[in-house]
């Protein structure tokens, strides 16, 4: 298909023509700053910045984390331009620091709304973009060990925040299971990660035994040296490939954190999940929040852009890491499809947990 050039160039709003050249830069604006953020936080810029009382220089900023000025002082010249930090243009040199919020976002490992995992496997998931086209060619992408060791760790500042606030406070009490657990049950979880479930899990109830599954050597690794440091003696961690998964009813609570849109074979896993779930037993999923079309993903979804990429880049391309691979991708499993899924598993109790989460829906599925 061919276009008359002199047509197409006639056919140009100028003003047009310049918001959507500012749209499309505003995008590589936030993918260079999102990789500056990935700086500020492998360099220790946020906690240096948020331990100061009151607003620093750059020079100071440098002496307290024994970096060069200059690159330091360019780098606060970025967060600033992208109101990451704050800065004092009234004085010279200009003084930088950081806001409440700020510091509980980049800063605060331990608050519930602390958001740098993504940026810490940002170099990870951008580099995937080398291996990408072949992946549009062939249809096959790449698993989670190919975004290596800083990957595992990268889903486990992600998604650990808040489940340290929530899973044993508000996750655990909604399944009404806690009497059991307290009591000696036998829990599986599926797609363990860098196993923080499984141990937190596994410390708030000792009488219960805990298994994690998971095909990424590099979370099992990761899992493996938590285990050993939190000196826990009820909880491990296995590839299913090596030690399967019970096939016996066996298993009171079964539980899956966001892995299974990213499953080459979810259908065939929920089977299973059925298999080692007990008829009494309990199936949590939790999954991210996608709706029944891109339309009403773009409607309802602010993040929809970041998510489809992030698809592209890690989730639909984990899930197309096997021939065959079903490839749900990011937005993949919304709740309509989830409980079709469930019920051809052999499920027949479907409920949407009342807890309130930016990325996740919480459901508890039963025989």
């Amino acid at each position: 298909m061919t276009h008359d050039t002199h047509t197409y160039r006639a056919d140009v709003d100028p003003d047009r023509l310049k918001m959507f050249s500012f749209g499309l830069f505003s995008h590589l604006s936030g993918a260079v700053t999102a990789g500056m953020v990935h700086l500020g936080d492998k360099l220790g810029l946020y906690e240096a910045l948020a331990a100061f009382e009151a607003p620093v220089t750059t020079a100071e900023l440098a002496a307290a984390v024994e970096l060069n000025e200059r690159w330091v002082r360019e780098w606060s010249h970025n967060q600033a331009a992208a109101r990451i930090v704050e800065v004092d243009t009234s004085v010279s040199p200009e003084r930088f620091s950081m806001s409440p919020e700020a510091v509980a976002v980049l800063a605060s490992p331990d608050h519930v709304a602390y958001g740098v995992g993504m940026f810490h496997r940002f170099p990870q998931t951008i580099g995937a973009l080398d291996v990408m086209p072949e992946s549009f060619r062939s249809g096959l992408g790449h698993d989670y060990d190919s975004h290596g060791c800083e990957g595992a760790v990268g889903i486990e500042k992600s998604f650990e925040p808040w489940m340290r606030h929530h899973l044993l406070a508000t996750v655990i009490p909604s399944l009404a299971v806690v009497d059991q657990l307290e009591a000696g049950s036998k829990v599986i979880d599926i797609g363990c990660g860098a196993g923080g479930a499984v141990l937190m899990l596994a410390a708030a109830f000792p009488n219960s035994t805990f298994v994690g599954y998971d095909i990424s050597e590099r979370a099992l690794e990761r899992a493996s040296e938590r285990l050993s440091e939190s000196g826990l003696s009820n909880a491990r961690f296995v590839d299913p490939r090596i030690e399967p998964m019970p096939t016996d009813r066996s298993c009171d609570l079964v539980t899956t954190f966001d892995c299974i849109h990213d499953m080459t074979h979810p259908q065939e896993m929920m089977v299973s999940i059925r298999d080692a779930v007990a008829d009494d037993g309990t199936w949590l999923l939790v999954d991210i929040k996608g709706r029944n079309s891109f339309a009403e993903n773009v409607e309802k979804n602010p993040m929809a852009a970041l998510m489809y990429g992030i698809s592209v880049l890690s989730c639909m391309s984990s899930a197309l890491s096997a021939p065959g691979g079903a490839g749900l991708g990011t937005l993949g499993l919304p709740e309509a499809t989830a409980k079709e899924m469930s019920e051809i598993a052999g499920f027949t109790n479907f409920e949407k947990l009342d807890i309130d989460h930016s990325v996740n829906a919480f459901y508890a599925i039963r025989p």
